[in-house]
């Protein structure tokens, strides 16, 4: 017990003697602590890792560092994020959430340990005051919104890509096909049986066939994305269930009978769940 304080004095012994041989550079300012900074790297990317990186530079005197570090911040915010944008859809749904993040933080820790080690542990040392993990937080949701905005805007400044373009271009004829033959329900009082039947045969029957056209047509799209390859999937179920409605439709009509209301209702069902699909 008595070799145990004794080895303990003189520890404290050489830290002491330690401290009065440096000078304590960072007396009187506040530094991040490295592992503030991969908190909030973390949590708000390479752009507060900058900043806060900086901010122990011109604790330290160090002005040219401090705004090479910004700049850094800024550039490594930019390459990443437009990477990550120019990234499919189908490989950024197979990435865990917390990837990027953590690999963010495990460089930002790596390069403070580099730069910054030593002066952050004599700070330390010198019983200095560091920031609070708080205010590194904070900072950092404000460096992750920031990021969020700028993404925002480029996507909508971007112009239309030429896959969603092309994709469009073809249900412009889909959305006429559709809006044209649901007009069937409207004249289903006001029409003869005859001009019901015309119209079944001659324009919605084959309306709905080629809006099933479409689809497999647009599916042929090169690089079409994730979302509309499966959107185009909802389509066509949704399109076949309308070719069987309006079929049903034809026979009611044509035998003049109420035989096939259970089957007219089950299939309308059936379409409303479909079109909560594409909602």
């Amino acid at each position: 017990m008595q070799e145990s304080t004794t080895e303990e004095s003189k520890t404290k012994a050489n830290i002491t003697e330690a401290n009065t041989t440096q000078e304590n550079i960072t007396e009187g300012v506040k530094m991040y602590s490295s592992n503030a900074i991969a908190m909030a790297t973390f949590l708000g990317g390479p752009l507060v890792a900058g900043y806060l990186i900086r901010e122990n530079y011109r604790a330290l005197g160090e002005e040219k560092k401090a705004k090479q570090a910004w700049i850094l911040g800024i550039i490594a915010t930019v390459v990443i994020f437009g990477g990550l944008l120019l990234l499919s859809d189908t490989i950024v749904e197979r990435i865990p959430n917390y990837i990027f993040p953590a690999i963010f933080a495990g460089i930002v820790s790596w390069i403070v340990e580099v730069k910054q080690g030593d002066k952050l542990r004599q700070h330390k040392a010198f019983n200095n005051v560091f920031y609070s993990g708080w205010r590194s937080a904070g900072l950092a949701l404000v460096s992750a919104l920031i990021v969020v905005i700028c993404i925002v805007g480029v996507v909508f400044l971007m112009p239309e890509d030429k896959v969603y373009e092309q994709y469009q271009t073809e249900f412009v004829q889909f959305s006429e096909n559709e809006e044209e033959t649901l007009k069937f329900y409207d004249n289903i009082t006001t029409k003869s049986q005859a001009e019901l039947l015309q119209d079944l045969d001659q324009v919605i029957l084959p309306k709905w066939e080629e809006n099933i056209e479409i689809i497999k047509k647009t599916n042929q799209i090169e690089n079409l994305p994730a979302e509309l390859v499966k959107q185009n999937e909802n389509l066509l179920v949704y399109s076949e269930f309308r070719l069987i409605a309006f079929t049903i439709w034809r026979r009611a009509i044509a035998e003049d009978t109420d035989q096939y209301t259970a089957e007219l209702e089950e299939i309308h069902t059936a379409i409303e769940k479909q079109l909560d699909k594409l909602r």
